[in-house]
C-alpha cells in the first residue's frame, strides 16, 4: 500500500491564541494530503467534477498528539484505509520535523450527485478509480 508524503508549510494564520496550529487546520491538511494521493493514482477531483459528481465527508476523526507550531515543518501521510466500491476511507499521519507522529486521523467519503446529493457507486461510475482503489488494498502500489 502507497503512502503518498506531502509537506506542510505551517502559516502564522493557521495558528491560535495558543500559538499551535487551530485544530479546524488539520482537515484542511487532510483534504491536501488526499488530494495528492488521488494524483499519485493518476487521478483529479476535477474530472469528478466535469460530471456533476463531488465526493463529501461522511465521517471525519482526529486524534491530536503533540502540537504543532508556526514555522514547524510537517508533512501529512496519507493512505487509503478502506474501500468497499461505495464508501473510502482515507488514513492520515502528520509527522513533525522529528518524524513524530502530531495528529492522526481518518475521512470517510462517498460520491453523490451535485445537484440531488444522490449517492453514487464509485465501482460503477468511475470504474478506473475502482480499479486502482482494489489495487491499493492489495497492496500493489
Amino acid at each position: 500500500m502507497h503512502k503518498e508524503k506531502t509537506p506542510i508549510e505551517v502559516r502564522y494564520q493557521e495558528t491560535d491564541q495558543m500559538g499551535v496550529v487551530y485544530h479546524a487546520n488539520y482537515l484542511v491538511w487532510f483534504e491536501i494530503g488526499r488530494t495528492k494521493f488521488i494524483e499519485f493514482l493518476g487521478f483529479q477531483y476535477k474530472e469528478m467534477e466535469e460530471h456533476n459528481v463531488v465526493s463529501p465527508v461522511t465521517n471525519a476523526n482526529i486524534q491530536f498528539k503533540k502540537p504543532i507550531r508556526y514555522g514547524d515543518n510537517v508533512t501529512v501521510e496519507t493512505w487509503l484505509e478502506a474501500y468497499n466500491g461505495i464508501r473510502t476511507v482515507y488514513g492520515y499521519l502528520i509527522l513533525n520535523g522529528e518524524g513524530e507522529v502530531a495528529v492522526s486521523g481518518t475521512t470517510e467519503h462517498v460520491i453523490v450527485n451535485k445537484d440531488t446529493f444522490r449517492p453514487l457507486s464509485l465501482k460503477k461510475t468511475f470504474p478506473d478509480w475502482h480499479k486502482a482503489y482494489k489495487k491499493q488494498l492489495e497492496g500493489d502500489s
